[in-house]
């Protein structure tokens, strides 16, 4: 259905019974298509898919108004129009990043975080990203088409077929049995938007950084993410979970960028799990340090 907010009319798709969760896409240029593997949860959680302004089926605004604020209020005003005075949010990927912001502007709507898949600074995908797949022996001509992707350095008609070039760098296997499977689960219906990635990489993300904020966040925190993601490494995470007080890491073996896909009834459980377990505000130190393997106090971590 369409629901309008502020200056804009959301795609949204509420599925499902028990405690709300809010999922945001990653992208930008995508949309809720990416997250329907999490409809087997539908059971334990009410679901809410929605496309954020500019991508998927939402409409009725330029993409120039793709800015944080508006991305952010988008949200409240959604959770304002369904009648939710608090709900969890989970992000992933660019819709983490929405997340993040979310997090630190309306610390109050929130009961639990879940971060899927992503990063508190833009240069993990802009920098960091090419360097890692340099590093696993990808060719330079498919290194320099993924600097060129998450820059927006490229024209509409240029997104598919780079994304065609660069899609099995996403994945732990990416054979075709596990193509087929995304497909089954939604993939098809992926409705693409390149002028929001392209004004996303050009401006949104150029300078955006929350790292200095992080420990601001006082909501319950889940960080998940596959092992074998070059967008957002491990090295990434452990800055995420190290940074707000009391958060979860939680690595999956076996998965890339898309971990609910490739490793979908892990994952399932594990986010289950924590959205339904009591939320209480996280004051700083409260995680359990874990030193073998020298990591970082105040993090805990779990493995799969």
């Amino acid at each position: 259905m369409k629901v309008p907010v502020r200056d804009i009319s959301l795609f949204v798709d509420r599925v499902g019974a028990g405690y709300p969760l809010l999922l945001m896409h990653g992208g930008p240029g995508g949309d809720h298509t990416t997250l329907l593997g999490f409809r087997a949860c539908a059971d334990r959680l009410t679901l809410i898919f929605y496309d954020h302004r500019c991508n998927g089926r939402s409409t009725g605004a330029p993409v120039t108004s793709m800015t944080w604020e508006n991305l952010v209020e988008d949200a409240d005003a959604l959770r304002e129009r369904l009648g939710y005075e608090r709900w969890a949010v989970l992000g992933h990927s660019f819709g983490g990043h929405v997340a993040l912001e979310y997090a630190l502007r309306h610390p109050d709507r929130l009961s639990h975080l879940v971060l899927l898949d992503t990063g508190a600074d833009g240069h993990w995908a802009r920098e960091n990203a090419p360097a890692v797949l340099a590093e696993r022996g990808y060719d330079a001509a498919t290194v320099e088409l993924v600097r060129r992707w998450f820059k927006g350095a490229f024209k509409p008609s240029e997104m598919l077929p780079i994304f065609f070039r660069i899609g099995s760098a996403y994945a732990y296997d990416p054979s075709l049995r596990s193509l087929l499977a995304t497909a089954i689960h939604g993939g098809w219906r992926w409705r693409p938007r390149p002028r929001a990635l392209i004004f996303a990489g050009r401006h949104l993300l150029r300078d955006w950084s929350v790292v200095d904020r992080l420990g601001e966040i006082r909501v319950p925190t889940l960080v998940i993410a596959g092992r074998q993601d070059f967008v957002f490494p491990p090295d990434c995470q452990e800055e995420l979970a190290t940074g707000i007080p009391g958060a979860q890491l939680r690595l999956v073996d076996r998965a890339g960028h898309n971990p609910h896909d490739e490793q979908r009834a892990e994952v399932m459980a594990t986010i289950v799990d924590f959205v339904s377990a009591p939320a209480s505000p996280t004051k700083p130190g409260a995680g359990t340090a874990v030193h073998r393997d020298a990591r970082p106090a105040g993090v805990r971590y779990f493995s799969m």
